[in-house]
């Protein structure tokens, strides 16, 4: 039986995965910059998942699906295919939950991210493009009988990012505005329903980069689609297609998205090194790089909150990226 994202079940979600993660910090973010742009009279909230095990949300999703699933198929071993963070998670869940991880990631992945994946015990294959890394994926499930645990699709992964909103609610009251990235869509659609069930006056405010903006044309075509352009720093937001739960879940919540520019996710990244000292990846930018941009004059004076949703990044691409500002 298919769960429902309601309250009750969220609340379950967050007991369940308790052992296993981290309640992260929420911050307010200060500084003579942030006040440069947006005022003084504005509060800006992060919500710092950066700091959650394995350095993103990710670890939220995979363990839901792996504790709702059987214990005679979990023992086989699970299967993902990711450029990164999904696989460095789903690795982890595995090892906490005393199973194994066969994952498949694309050989354009950071070999910081491989690399961790690695230590946390999962069996890495690395696929020269994202097609014959899912091909690799199917013929894993069918000779070694692994779980398939979605990148960000599903109700319990959504069920899992909804503890975010969760927790995100219960530490900031009467937000007038939230803002979070969207990739596939996995954490905006567990964010946004929590959201508006805790604080249903608040926005809901989607990001998306500029060159990688496939919930936006999935909204403008009224269903999931796929993007074969793809061209942007962040990695992290740049899935191929949308999925029809977590797009029916965005579409439903989500009040409007706003896309940035790789500049401006570079941008924030520099920002929240400066005023909060975070090294984030250009994924966990992207919240602050919409804030102060395109949603900089909208929401001055009002009660922000703004996910840091990863920080997984080597220094030397790190360096490499905010160089233009040293």
């Amino acid at each position: 039986m298919t769960p429902e994202l309601l309250l009750e079940n969220i609340e379950q979600t967050k007991h369940d995965i308790t052992p296993y993660t981290v309640t992260t910090p929420v911050h307010r973010l200060r500084g003579r910059q942030i006040e440069s742009i947006l005022g003084t009279e504005t509060e800006v909230f992060l919500k710092l998942e950066l700091l959650q095990v394995t350095g993103t949300f990710k670890p939220r999703g995979a363990l839901n699906v792996m504790l709702n699933s059987p214990m005679e198929t979990l023992a086989k071993g699970v299967t993902a295919v990711s450029a990164g963070n999904h696989a460095i998670a789903v690795a982890y869940a595995a090892k906490a939950l005393g199973t194994s991880a066969k994952v498949v990631m694309i050989k354009t992945a950071n070999p910081f991210r491989i690399e961790a994946a690695r230590a946390f015990g999962a069996d890495v294959e690395v696929a020269d493009s994202g097609a014959l890394a899912f091909e690799r994926v199917e013929e894993i499930q069918a000779t070694e009988g692994r779980m398939f645990v979605h990148p960000f699709e599903g109700p319990y992964t959504s069920l899992g990012t909804a503890t975010v909103g969760l927790e995100w609610c219960r530490q900031v009251q009467d937000m007038d505005a939230v803002i979070v990235p969207i990739g596939g869509g996995g954490l905006m659609s567990g964010i946004a329903t929590a959201v508006k069930l805790l604080q249903p006056r608040a926005e809901v405010i989607g990001v998306e980069p500029v060159g990688a903006d496939i919930m936006h044309r999935s909204f403008q075509a009224g269903a999931p689609v796929r993007m074969h352009d793809i061209n942007t720093i962040a990695d992290s937001l740049a899935p191929p297609f949308t999925e029809p739960l977590s797009y029916e879940l965005c579409r439903k919540h989500v009040d409007r998205l706003v896309r940035v520019s790789d500049r401006e996710l570079k941008e924030a990244m520099v920002l929240l090194f400066n005023e909060a000292k975070l090294a984030v990846e250009p994924a966990g930018a992207a919240s602050t790089a919409a804030l102060c941009g395109p949603l900089r004059d909208g929401l001055r004076g009002k009660r922000i909150g703004a996910i840091v949703c990863g920080s997984n990044i080597d220094l030397g691409s790190y360096s490499k990226l905010v160089a233009d500002f040293l």
